[in-house]
């Protein structure tokens, strides 16, 4: 799989730690530097048949429909992307115009990440979102109306201006949308965010820990009762949606990432591309990768399985540990989970894995944490 990194955004959310940029004045040459790092590294994946694209950023659909067009088809100059390949564009509803839509429709574009993240207003002005709740509605209207199906929404929870009233109202305006998968994740507060700065200056509340569990329950309780599936902690979806991409990362699918700060994984090391606009271009023109690796031992790929896998309803595989690593691994995992087991944060299904429980998924962090070899 490959997933692009497009640093650019309007504005700047609050609570954002991602790398971007506000500005995009060398966009042209950001274009250029991606398309020479797919061919510089258009070996780094044994696997030539690529299953999913996903563009992430930043704020992808800043770019126009011919501008992506033009990357994916570099990646078809080195890949071969599979008939049936999940292509995701993560977009902000403010972009999502009817001419937009209507580009997009002639592209191989076929799954919509829209970044709603709340209907209302006032919460929206809080977060320094681009859009307002009008765009938000109307967007997801506009892609469905242009006969785009596999869509999926964001929503932020566990924030000061969000009561439950308001959370359950958001979650059931994607249910009426008819919106077949939904992510939804904790407000959290990031370093060196305005939000971070905001809270300290006593601008804005704390972040209320009691509050987000309380409405983690709650996004639980009504999708589920409403025919979505839990299959991640943030991720939810109808029957048949699971997105392709964001499963594989779980699954530990190796993947290559395009652009800065962006991230790949091989299966023995990990690499990410430098955080900064300029040096990223400026290394690639002169056929140079902007970039650090680092070599995963095996505590460190098992950590990082672990890590990944008991976010999902799949949870640890015991037999996958024992084909990819050895018995040791399942003997000290074991001995590990056996207080979460007891205190039934964990529960073995059908012998063979580990999977966490409705607690359990409140304190998932800390389990994984706790599971983890230390050197």
């Amino acid at each position: 799989m490959i997933y692009f990194h497009i640093p650019f955004c309007k504005q700047a959310c609050y609570y954002c730690d991602f790398h971007f940029s506000t500005s995009m004045q060398y966009k042209d040459e950001m274009l250029q530097a991606m398309h020479k790092e797919l061919s510089i590294r258009s070996n780094y994946l044994e696997n030539k048949t690529i299953n999913s694209i996903y563009f992430g950023g930043g704020t992808p659909s800043t770019l126009t429909a011919d501008e992506i067009e033009r990357l994916i088809g570099k990646v078809a100059e080195h890949y071969e992307i599979a008939p049936d390949a999940e292509i995701t564009l993560e977009a902000n509803p403010d972009d999502l115009d009817r001419n937009k839509v209507n580009a997009l429709r002639q592209t191989t574009i076929n799954r919509f990440s829209i970044g709603i993240q709340s209907f209302y207003e006032e919460d929206l002005r809080w977060m320094n979102r681009a859009h307002n709740a009008e765009e938000a509605k109307s967007a997801i209207m506009r892609v469905q109306d242009a006969g785009f199906e596999n869509i999926t929404c964001d929503l932020i929870y566990g924030y000061p201006l969000l009561t439950d009233l308001k959370w359950k109202a958001n979650m059931q305006q994607l249910i009426d949308f008819q919106i077949p998968h939904i992510s939804s994740y904790s407000m959290t507060v990031e370093k060196k965010t305005a939000l971070d700065h905001m809270i300290k200056k006593g601008r804005t509340a704390q972040i209320n820990e009691e509050q987000s569990a309380e409405q983690m329950l709650m996004l639980i309780s009504h999708l589920t009762e409403n025919g979505y599936e839990q299959y991640e902690i943030s991720n939810f979806a109808k029957p048949g949606k699971h997105a392709i991409h964001n499963s594989n990362y779980w699954k530990g699918k190796h993947y290559l990432g395009i652009g800065p700060s962006a991230h790949s994984f091989n299966g023995v090391s990990r690499s990410w591309n430098i955080a900064n606009n300029a040096l990223y271009t400026k290394q690639l023109f002169q056929n140079e990768l902007a970039l650090e690796t680092e070599k995963l031992s095996l505590d460190d790929r098992f950590n990082e399985y672990v890590m990944t896998s008991l976010r999902t309803k799949w949870g640890v595989d015991f037999e996958y540990l024992k084909d990819n690593f050895d018995s040791d691994y399942v003997s000290y995992l074991k001995k590990e989970a056996d207080i979460y087991l007891k205190q039934e944060d964990l529960f073995l299904k059908d012998e063979q894995y580990l999977v966490l429980t409705a607690s359990g998924k409140l304190i998932a962090d800390q389990i994984a944490s706790d599971l983890f070899i230390v050197s």
